[in-house]
């Protein structure tokens, strides 16, 4: 039996990379985690959690030094306010003027190319998991990798939702989707031999407020449901993302190809979430359908973020880029149906964690 390669994650501590790191050291394979060095007590207790849980699993934490002046220096000669404001405001709360803002935003330096050719060196496969204020400057992971020899035999760039290369998507999320079509192109590009992992919806983001968009926790009363509730959806639990990734890694079969994650018990419309949902609580819910009409225009109206999460159910709920294309053998190759011997948690099995 061949042995099983050596993977470095970038972003390992970020929402889906934990995922990746822990089912990678899981799956048996040698497993390095690019973290940012810290002293302990600048440390947030959860992330020092999390470092723990990964030495206790075997991953080895490569760390690197965060270098403000070398993020600086690679990203403000295309920087605007403007920007800031859109991509920061999604998910951070701090002061953009606050150089601890950056400092904290750091998985890993991206910007230290030497280090990062060294992390590579030692390893056979690099899994990128950064998150969207990183999505561009993945281009340094692949010089980095190219600089680093001919030995890489598997890139995975940060993708993990839809498949961009076959998305309805209007802005404010378009704008994202387009980069990530940007980096694949690069890969492709570069030669360096990739997958990447079309893994639709995570359950831990959309199921606890049942598939609605800007809505925080499962419904009392009504449910939202945006365009006729019909079309198809795929959610997927996190762990088991990262272990269909992980087990793609030395598989031939999904060398150059789009992994999809389209577990079968976990193709549901929006109304059979509902549906589900009221089985098991024993209570019928209000449905209140939006049309895609409304929708294009509470994604103008709202603010960040809420527009971009309308954009993406628009995407998905309304325009069906989850479902709206067969996987053809050229393309792409199905998750479940390339490991059955993976028992996935379904949504029928999610939902059970709210009762």
């Amino acid at each position: 039996m061949a042995s099983k390669s050596k993977i470095l994650v970038i972003g390992a501590t970020g929402y889906i990379g934990k995922h990746i790191a822990l089912a990678s050291a899981r799956e048996g394979h040698s497993t390095f985690a690019l973290v940012r060095a810290a002293a302990a007590a600048d440390q947030p207790p959860a992330k020092a959690k999390l470092l723990q849980d990964f030495q206790a699993a075997g991953v080895t934490l490569v760390h690197v030094q965060v270098s403000l002046l070398a993020y600086l220096s690679a990203n403000l000669h295309d920087f605007s306010f403007r920007t800031l404001q859109f991509d920061f405001a999604l998910t951070f709360n701090f002061s953009p003027l606050n150089p601890s803002f950056f400092l904290k935003l750091k998985q890993g330096d991206l910007y230290d190319h030497g280090s990062l050719v060294s992390a590579i060196k030692q390893v056979d496969v690099v899994i990128s998991a950064v998150g969207f204020l990183q999505l561009k400057d993945q281009t340094k992971i692949i010089d980095a990798i190219k600089d680093s020899g001919t030995h890489i035999k598997r890139f995975l760039p940060s993708e993990f939702g839809n498949d961009v290369d076959r998305v309805n998507t209007v802005e404010p999320a378009k704008s994202t989707f387009d980069i990530k079509v940007q980096i694949r192109r690069a890969v492709e590009a570069s030669g360096i031999p990739y997958t990447y992992v079309s893994s639709n919806f995570f359950a831990g983001y959309f199921l606890p407020s049942l598939g609605q968009a800007g809505v925080a926790g499962l419904p009392t009363d009504k449910v939202v449901i945006l365009g006729d509730g019909n079309v198809k959806a795929v959610f997927v639990d996190e762990d088991d993302i990262g272990t269909y990734t992980v087990k793609a890694v030395d598989d031939p079969r999904t060398l150059n190809k789009v992994l999809y994650l389209r577990p079968p018990s976990n193709i549901l419309s929006h109304n059979e979430l509902v549906s589900l949902w009221e089985k098991k609580v024993g209570k019928t819910f209000e449905r209140v359908y939006v049309s895609e009409e409304e929708v294009l225009k509470k994604i103008q109206e709202s603010p960040i973020p809420l527009n971009v999460v309308y954009a993406i159910h628009h995407s998905v709920f309304i325009k069906g880029d989850h479902t709206n294309f067969e996987i053809e053998p050229s393309f792409g190759v199905e998750a479940s149906e390339l490991y059955p011997d993976v028992k996935y948690t379904s949504v029928d099995e999610y939902l059970n964690r709210f009762i």
